[in-house]
């Protein structure tokens, strides 16, 4: 099963993940990406940052728009082509991220679809926001038959 093609895609069309973050997938990602900033795994370290706690990696919590993008909107067969994302509040252990994708334009000649991320916690404060462009998967072609 593949997901929406460009014809089925219109501006306005949205779709959602959410999450809450907790201790094990902060460990995780550092684990997978070797990314061990202190401000993510040591909560002594942490207390002494403007944060005062520890924070999720960034890249964690972008990669919902993955999610949603690979799975849901467009979904299967989606190729993630370019990721523009302004961190604008940090997300802490224990909060929920919603991240949220909206189709802007598409470009039906490229099969390319430009579309708005963001996320927002439990509180609904926008901690991301950015562009990403996408090219959603095409129809299987037919075969002729005789």
């Amino acid at each position: 099963m593949i997901g929406r093609t460009i014809d089925r895609l219109n501006p306005g069309d949205s779709a959602e993940f959410g999450k809450t973050i907790s201790e094990s997938d902060i460990y995780l990602y550092a684990g997978i990406t070797g990314d061990l900033n202190p401000v993510h795994i040591n909560e002594a370290y942490a207390q002494k940052t403007f944060f005062k706690t520890r924070i999720c990696h960034g890249m964690l919590s972008a990669g919902f728009f993955s999610t949603v993008l690979g799975t849901v909107l467009p979904g299967q067969g989606t190729i993630y082509l370019r990721q523009e994302v302004d961190f604008l509040a940090p997300v802490r252990i224990g909060d929920t991220v919603t991240a949220r994708v909206e189709v802007l334009e598409k470009d039906v000649e490229r099969n390319r679809v430009r579309l708005r991320t963001s996320c927002r916690n439990q509180d609904d404060v926008l901690v991301m926001d950015g562009i990403a462009v996408v090219s959603p998967p095409k129809a299987p072609k037919q075969t002729a038959r005789a």
